[in-house]
Formats: structure tokens, sequence, C-alpha cells
């Protein structure tokens, strides 16, 4: 029988946020090794292009809309989750927002809430349930799964005019490590991943800036930008076999910008 660890067949991957960015690159990657996948995401026409889109790796797709700010939303997108996938064996918690402010000391309230929100209180109810469905698994018989949470380099770097952004992946590594250590007994590995510089919608406004680009991109080892499509050989390497012995790591993918 031929070593195939990074195969995702009978597999599904939740992907919170998954209708566009990093998000849609993990999950076409996930397809294309051929998981099932369910899609996340607050735009039911991004939703429904996501799924065209996945779709056409042969595999099954369902989207929903969930809000993540929702704790009762959440609970019901996993659970819807399961009962039309029949099984959830990989989630990423990817859903995610980026405001700061012109400085430290004009960051609003309102703008620490939004981000943990979205970022911790989100991240958070995804996690606990696709532990809860990981576990209750694990008791029948059928130990294993993948929790992934995407961070960011601001977790570990100085991110001014950002604050409320960094506290919030901050917390999601130290969330994930804690879950690593508690659940490692039924099978579950849970790590987090650190986007660097990536062309998204979130870094739209620094992708328009002549001087961010002529500044701040030189000095990316590999001198370009990070795609969505960067993260898809990660994804499926925390969702598949592949990585069975590996929990409570922090892996950046930033092209060599947190070490230049």
């Amino acid at each position: 029988m031929a070593f195939a660890p990074f195969d995702l067949t009978g597999k599904v991957a939740l992907v919170t946020g998954g209708n566009r960015g990093i998000g849609l690159g993990m999950a076409e990657a996930m397809a294309a090794a051929g998981a099932d996948v369910v899609i996340w995401g607050s735009n039911a026409a991004r939703n429904a292009e996501a799924k065209a889109t996945l779709e056409r790796h042969g595999r099954r797709v369902f989207t929903r809309e969930v809000d993540v700010t929702d704790e009762a939303a959440v609970i019901a997108g996993m659970d819807a989750a399961v009962a039309e996938a029949g099984r959830v064996d990989a989630c990423f918690a990817n859903a995610g927002v980026g405001q700061g402010a012109a400085s430290f000391t004009e960051m609003s309230t309102e703008t620490w809430r939004r981000n943990m929100a979205v970022n911790l209180d989100g991240a958070f109810w995804t996690l606990r349930e696709a532990t809860r469905v990981m576990v209750d698994r694990a008791k029948a018989g059928d130990p294993g799964g993948s929790l992934v949470g995407v961070a960011s380099l601001a977790a570990i770097e100085g991110a001014a005019r950002n604050q409320a952004y960094a506290a919030t992946k901050g917390g999601l590594i130290s969330m994930l490590k804690a879950i690593a250590v508690e659940h490692a007994r039924h099978g579950i590995r849970a790590n987090a991943i650190l986007p660097g510089w990536i062309a998204t919608d979130m870094t739209a406004m620094a992708q328009a800036a002549p001087a961010f680009t002529e500044k701040v991109i030189p000095r990316v080892p590999v001198r370009r930008w990070g795609t969505p499509a960067d993260f898809g050989g990660i994804a499926v390497y925390l969702a598949s076999d592949a990585s069975s012995f590996h929990t409570g790591d922090t892996l950046v993918l930033d092209g060599g910008y947190a070490i230049f």
C-alpha cells in the first residue's frame, strides 16, 4: 500500500471565514487533497462563490451563514455540520478582523470590543464546540482531530497601533496550547498558524500604499506578499494524519519576515 500521509479522503474540515482569503486558500487545498469541507461565512453571496470553487474538486461542500460573535449561532452551526457532513475531523478558527487606531491612546473601547468579539470570543466558541464533537467521538471509540487557530505575527511582535488585535491573537495562541495539553489523551491536537504580510482584503490599504510596498515588503526575505494559496500546504498537513504527533505549536508563515 502506498504511503499517503496527506490523503484527506474520508475527513471533514470546517473553516470559519472560509469564503475568501486565507480561509478559502486552506479550504481549497484540503478539498483538492480529498476532504469534504464545511465553510462558515457571514456573506451568503461569497459563501455561494466559495462553494462553486470548492466543488470543482469533486468533494462535498457545505456552507452556512454563521456570525461567530453569536454563541448560539456557533453552537447551531457545529450541530448542523455534524448532522450534514457526518463528522468534523479538523476545525480551522480563521474568521477574524484587524481593526486598529491612529495610536494606542486614541483606540476606542468599541475597537477593542470588536476585535475581541470576532477574534477571541468567536474562536473560543468555535474551538470549544469542535472539541466537544471530537471528545464525544473519541469516547465512542474514534479518537483524533485537529484544531487550528489562525493567529498573526502581531501576537509575537510589537504591533504598534494594533494592540487590540495583537491581544486577541496572543490570547488565541495561549488558548490553543491549553487545549493541546488537556485533550491530547483523546488524540486531539491543537496548533496555531501565524501569517505574516498576506495579500487579502484585510491588508488592502497596505497593498495600495507605495511606501509600504517600497519599505516593508523588501524586508520579507522571499521578496513578495504572501498569498492565500501559500496556506494550503500547512492546512493539509495539520488536517492529515501526518501531523498526529504535532501539537501545541505556533507555525509561522511569513516568508522569513520575523527572522530578518
